[in-house]
């Protein structure tokens, strides 16, 4: 399992919402490709991007950061979601050498995207589920949908999408643990790797996925609890390291 540090990009600053809201952010740089050397030099072996602009906008809006970033490390695997609604979006970021595209609020609205998408650029989707009480919401989290994530998941497993990223609403930079349950049950629930998100607030937490034993989880993506120190990248990892050594 791989701890996954995010760096969340809102007007070209790396900060942290608290359950999506964008009136209520934490700004922890103006330097977001400094804050990647910070996460890289602490041994992660890949990173999560969000351009919070751009969910809510339907288009990317911080390109330049995430480009400037994957110039930086150009070996190091990289995903990048917010407002990815079209194929010359993907082929740009592609392009610029991220390794993922994170297709949320499309994949819900539009599901066949997703499938064209794979076609196009296979190896390269992940889709972005977040959820509210097991029901997906879309753009920037500011509607929720009828459609529950376990069934959504199911509908992409013919397509090919490299692994989906599950966030609980409720649970995102409250630092409050994951939803272990809701997370395993989708895992469980569909063929597709499943990386969780939203919540992680201490070791304890990863340890909660980890005793779970469920190889279908294949990542943590952690936040808040990494910019304020409740969580070290470097330990997580090695944790994580260790479970599957002693497999």
């Amino acid at each position: 399992m791989l701890i996954i540090p995010a760096i969340d990009l809102k007007d070209g600053a790396c900060v942290r919402l608290r359950q999506g809201l964008m009136d209520d952010a934490t700004v922890f740089s103006d330097d977001p490709v400094a804050m990647a050397a910070k996460w890289v030099e602490a041994g992660c072996r890949r990173l999560h991007l969000v351009d919070l602009n751009g969910a809510f906008e339907g288009q990317p809006v911080n390109g330049e950061v995430v480009t400037a970033i994957a110039k930086r490390y150009p070996d190091l695997p990289i995903q990048i979601g917010g407002g990815i609604r079209t194929l010359e979006t993907i082929e740009h970021y592609v392009r610029a050498g991220v390794s993922y595209v994170i297709i949320g609020t499309k994949a819900v609205k539009e599901p066949e995207f997703v499938t064209e998408a794979c076609r196009a650029f296979p190896g390269k989707v992940i889709v972005g589920l977040d959820a509210k009480d097991g029901f997906v919401a879309t753009d920037g989290w500011a509607e929720v949908s009828s459609v529950q994530a376990v069934d959504l998941a199911r509908r992409f497993e013919a397509d090919g999408v490299s692994a989906i990223v599950y966030t609980d609403i409720a649970k995102d930079g409250m630092m409050q643990g994951c939803n272990v349950e809701a997370t395993v049950a989708l895992a469980n629930a569909s063929r597709i790797p499943v990386i969780a998100s939203g919540g992680i607030h201490n070791i304890g937490d990863i340890q909660k996925l980890l005793d779970t034993n469920t190889r279908g989880i294949v990542g943590a993506i952690t936040g808040r609890a990494i910019y304020e120190g409740t969580l070290d990248v470097a330990e997580a990892q090695a944790l994580c390291d260790l479970k599957y050594k002693d497999e």
